[in-house]
């Protein structure tokens, strides 16, 4: 019985990896039936907003999205469409595999980082008032009245919102990843030395849940000094939980390390749903050309295979991507060590990832 999937190609480059990577999954010998929509600018277009519920149903009723790129079209309601889309769904887990395969271009070595960023607080919650309106003014009034601190006439404001609840079931997903998939270490993340009564209670509320999992070592470590040591010595490091904003800033440096945004996977997941997603963008100036790298999103596949227990299926793929980058014939320029040599296009390397896949057994059907 197949696997009912929403599938979402997205804008810009993001049909063309979405086509790579529906390729390399049906050529794993696992069934998927595609339900396929649109979302951002195409989905303004052709629905009048960027974020159809029609779409949103698909995925409630699927419960397992694959989603390529998408652009938040200028002049809507949407701060962003992948922020909208991940709170209609709350899903308030943001899991980001930053792992080094051998022949990627990078000064590191044997890095294998999991980032697990808290996905609908903190300043990313959207509370925000503009400088010169009544409610900045009304806001700096009360500011004063309850701590005694000016803030300039000319300020806007961003609220950032960490909750005891969000910070609960973020911190338990890190322990409940590591323990599941054989992980040492969970390391919070923090500025509770600044921010006391934010960052403060997502540090407290962390330590609290530490408790619960002995099995599993636990540190927590300021920001700033976790960036420092990440390029320094990132093998310091297992599964990091974070608010927000560090999430996304922290998880970006780890793609960094270890080769960039075309080979960081990622995913959405919240209690009901998941959807699986590239971490880059649509990337539009090379829509068409046959040119992106689409191993992003194929390594987002292997994630969700492993979701859908798939554990054989998605060893092979990841296995055959893996011996792709290795070999560096078939890859895109980005992954060329010489960027002189001529470079694979996308479904060039689609190619030879699904030629791997036929070079082993099959894997057993649904």
């Amino acid at each position: 019985m197949p696997y009912k999937v929403t599938l979402i190609p997205g804008d810009g480059t993001g049909p063309e990896i979405t086509e790579a990577t529906q390729r390399v999954l049906e050529a794993t010998g696992v069934e998927f039936e595609w339900d396929i929509g649109i979302i951002g600018a195409k989905a303004q277009d052709s629905f009048g907003t960027p974020l159809p519920g029609h779409i949103l149903e698909s995925i409630k009723r699927n419960k397992v999205a694959l989603k390529g790129p998408v652009t938040t079209p200028i002049g809507t309601g949407f701060r962003s469409v992948n922020v909208a889309l991940r709170k209609s769904l709350d899903l308030y887990a943001c899991l980001r595999p930053c792992k080094i395969y051998p022949g990627i271009p990078t000064p590191f070595e044997n890095v294998d980082i999991v980032i697990i960023r808290e996905n609908t607080e903190d300043l990313y919650s959207g509370i925000e008032f503009a400088k010169g309106t009544d409610e900045s003014t009304k806001l700096a009034e009360l500011i004063f009245e309850t701590t005694g601190s000016k803030v300039r006439k000319d300020s806007g404001f961003s609220i950032k919102t960490i909750s005891e609840t969000a910070s609960r079931r973020i911190v338990k997903f890190a322990f409940e990843y590591a323990r599941a998939n054989n992980r040492k270490k969970v390391s919070a993340i923090h500025k509770a030395n600044i921010m006391k009564f934010s960052d403060g209670l997502f540090l407290a509320t962390a330590r609290e849940v530490a408790k619960e999992y002995t099995d599993i070592e636990f540190e927590d470590v300021l920001v700033d000094a976790l960036c420092m040591r990440l390029v320094k010595n990132p093998k310091l490091y297992d599964v990091i939980v974070l608010p927000n904003l560090y999430g996304d800033i922290v998880s970006d440096l780890c793609a960094g390390l270890v080769g960039g945004l075309g080979v960081a996977p990622g995913a959405n997941i919240g209690d009901d749903s998941a959807v699986f997603e590239p971490t880059h963008g649509s990337a539009p100036k090379y829509t068409g050309q046959n040119k992106v790298n689409p191993i992003a999103m194929m390594l987002s596949a292997v994630m969700m295979l492993r979701h859908l227990r798939e554990k054989e299926a998605a060893d092979k793929l990841e296995k055959a991507i893996a011996e792709v980058i290795a070999e560096g014939k078939k890859v895109t320029y980005d992954l060329k060590l010489d960027r002189n040599q001529p470079a694979a296009g996308t479904s060039e390397v689609a190619d030879a990832v699904i030629q791997k896949l036929k070079e082993t057994s099959p894997c057993q059907k649904r």
